[in-house]
């Protein structure tokens, strides 16, 4: 059965997070803390919904992309709505956040949890999941986690190419200052 004819899933695509009356939503407050657009924040959210129906239907734990798994950060934040609305009343079970307790293992374990996520959701909604939500296992566990926050307001951020770059330049403005001497 297709998720989208399920009553669980019409219950969940129809919970909007967060007080309506809010004035920064809760797509707002996602975009804005992610660096995105509230067009993309829309998207992952609708992301997230598909994930929450997956955590409750797949039979198998499953494990959320990095920008899902973003969103279900906010949502827990916003507590009485997700304790209190999402989880009793539209998912009608607890859901849980657990983190990984690290090391290799666990990376090896979230790592094939992950790609059976990948699996049930194609066979849940009939289509390949958004890669740019989505992106590949050896990415969301190999190259994602090398990420961090930066404060831009605070930092100077260089690509390696404009690094290099500048490092290139004073290296030959050095050279010629000695030379000049």
């Amino acid at each position: 059965m297709q998720a989208i004819s399920t009553a669980l899933w019409h219950r969940i695509a129809a919970h909007e997070i967060g007080p309506a009356d809010a004035s920064l939503s809760f797509a707002a407050r996602l975009a804005r803390e992610n660096r995105w657009s509230l067009s993309h924040a829309e998207r992952v959210i609708g992301e997230y919904k598909r994930f929450c129906y997956l955590a409750m239907t797949a039979g198998h734990e499953v494990t959320p992309s990095d920008a899902v798994d973003q969103a279900w950060h906010l949502h827990l934040t916003y507590s009485r709505d997700y304790w209190q609305r999402f989880c009793r009343e539209v998912l009608r079970h607890d859901l849980h956040h657990g983190p990984t307790e690290g090391g290799p293992v666990e990376r090896d374990r979230f790592y094939r949890q992950y790609a059976m996520t990948l699996a049930a959701y194609e066979t849940a909604f009939g289509t390949a999941p958004p890669a740019d939500i989505w992106p590949g296992a050896h990415r969301r566990f190999a190259v994602d986690p090398q990420g961090f926050r930066v404060n831009l307001l605070h930092d100077i951020v260089l690509t390696r190419r404009v690094a290099l770059a500048l490092g290139l330049i004073l290296i030959a403005a050095g050279w010629l200052a000695g030379r000049m001497m």
